[in-house]
């Protein structure tokens, strides 16, 4: 068993023969975990927002959805996975706050769970485990020796995907 590595906000990290992640912290956020689990390459991503500004390119790729999602695509091909057997368990996309109505900073947590949804289908990656929205945080592990996700939270306990 390795150490664990800590993925920040707006991060993402791939690995290959047992690395294992965390990250914390996942209210409206979302964590992306990708694994192939013939080649044992995976990879954790914390997003804030659904989509990447094109206006602004020197914004960080992976605090969005479709920017980070296809660079961890690219970095886990790089590494020797197969997008063809790429599976994803995601969590995250609390709505956090109580606003009037239901504006889009009330509901940023649900528009990028649909955003990751949109990426994963359009890379035509599975999403085998979902723990999303509901008004609780999360912290997120995931581990490349088996692509299993367990999900800490004070509101729903330990589950294991």
């Amino acid at each position: 068993m390795s150490n664990m590595i800590t993925i920040g906000i707006s991060d993402m990290k791939v690995g290959k023969g047992g690395e294992s992640f965390v990250t914390y912290a996942l209210g409206s956020c979302v964590g992306i975990c990708l694994y192939d689990p013939v080649s044992r390459v995976g990879g954790l991503g914390h997003i804030m927002l659904p989509k990447y500004p094109a206006e602004n390119p020197k914004e960080n790729k992976y605090r969005f959805a479709d920017t980070c999602i296809s660079e961890m695509i690219r970095e886990m091909e790089r590494l020797g996975g197969y997008r063809s057997k790429m599976v994803a368990k995601i969590a995250g996309g609390a709505k956090m706050f109580e606003v009037s109505g239901d504006s889009s900073f009330g509901n940023i947590g649900r528009r990028n769970v649909m955003a990751v949804k949109a990426m994963l289908a359009w890379f035509k990656i599975p999403i085998r485990a979902e723990d999303t929205g509901f008004n609780y945080g999360r912290t997120v592990y995931f581990y490349t020796e088996n692509g299993s996700m367990i999900v800490k939270s004070f509101a729903n306990g330990i589950c294991t995907y």
